[in-house]
């Protein structure tokens, strides 16, 4: 019988760039993909969908272990926000399958923007200043306004008032301030992944995003981006794969987030020859993992598909 690999969130893009990888590049294993409807084209990338409960609804975690069991999974890779807020702390309760995460320390902090920034200032790495309601003087307009939940540029603006920012803080859940960090055409997305003999690697693409995503992005390398990585993923106890964004400012990189999961280049980078997918597949079957040499000069591109599915 083929090895069961979970991957849910499957109507998701990153989800189904994981799967994709997978079904590339590990043939042997088989695929089960979960969301919370089935409207999507997740069944184009795995053998199976299962319709699973919001990750905030109380049946959510019954339901999970329902098909976990069922179906024989070995490997569960977590892939929504919501679904890794609510497993944080409970590897326990999964004793028979292997949990595919970045640590709980990295979850705790790349859920919460604050606690991201306070985790920064603790490990002595530059970050932007910061600040949670009641918003008072101290930080200087422009500066951005978003939530203080979840990840990525999505429901992110640049507020230029107080009058801004009155109408945006009452329309925004759980509003976050945050310097604006100049310039944007300096904005870098780090892949960083540290195995369990705890070596760190990483890739730097500069990026241009459209629709929230990285659209466009050309592979860099700075030093002190490499060693603001490794700081950081060693002093989170980092577990796998997480990215690390930020920006080259004129007193050089400031890093303003951190996605506690794969992100959205996961395909892109893989087609670059650096997949922390299968890194993370080997150290999950207990495999030694070789970091692949990653080339000094790259473009990587996002591309659109469509598909038909039958009845």
């Amino acid at each position: 019988m083929r090895p069961t690999v979970l991957i849910s969130g499957i109507g998701g893009d990153i989800a189904q760039g994981v799967a994709t990888i997978l079904r590339e590049c590990r043939a042997d294993l088989r695929l089960i993909g979960t969301d919370i409807h089935d409207y999507h084209a997740g069944h184009k990338w795995v053998d199976q969908v299962a319709v699973l409960p919001g990750a905030n609804e109380k049946n959510y975690l019954p339901r999970l272990k329902d098909v976990l069991e069922k179906e024989d999974v070995q490997v569960f890779i977590p892939m929504t926000e919501a679904e890794l807020a609510v497993l944080v702390g409970k590897e326990n309760e999964f004793t028979k399958i292997r949990l595919i995460t970045a640590g709980n320390e990295v979850l705790k902090v790349g859920l919460d923007k604050w606690e991201t920034n306070q985790a920064l200032l603790r490990l002595q790495v530059p970050a932007p200043k910061s600040m949670l309601p009641p918003f008072s003087e101290g930080l200087e307009f422009p500066c951005i306004i978003k939530s203080r939940f979840g990840s990525g540029s999505r429901g992110c603006a640049t507020i230029y008032s107080k009058e801004e920012l009155a109408f945006l803080a009452q329309r925004l859940e759980n509003p976050f301030l945050q310097e604006l960090l100049l310039p944007e055409d300096k904005e870098v997305t780090c892949a960083v992944y540290r195995n369990r003999a705890g070596k760190v690697a990483s890739l730097q693409m500069l990026r241009r995003l459209m629709g929230g995503f990285t659209s466009w992005a050309k592979v860099i390398f700075d030093p002190q981006i490499e060693e603001m990585c490794k700081k950081i993923a060693a002093g989170l106890g980092l577990q796998g794969s997480m990215n690390i964004q930020l920006r080259i400012t004129r007193k050089g990189p400031r890093v303003f987030e951190i996605n506690p999961r794969f992100s959205s280049t996961v395909l892109m980078r893989h087609r670059f020859g650096v997949t922390d997918v299968l890194l993370a597949m080997a150290e999950a079957e207990g495999k030694t993992v070789v970091y692949p040499e990653i080339p000094k000069n790259g473009i990587l591109v996002r591309i659109q598909d469509a598909a038909v599915l039958s009845n």
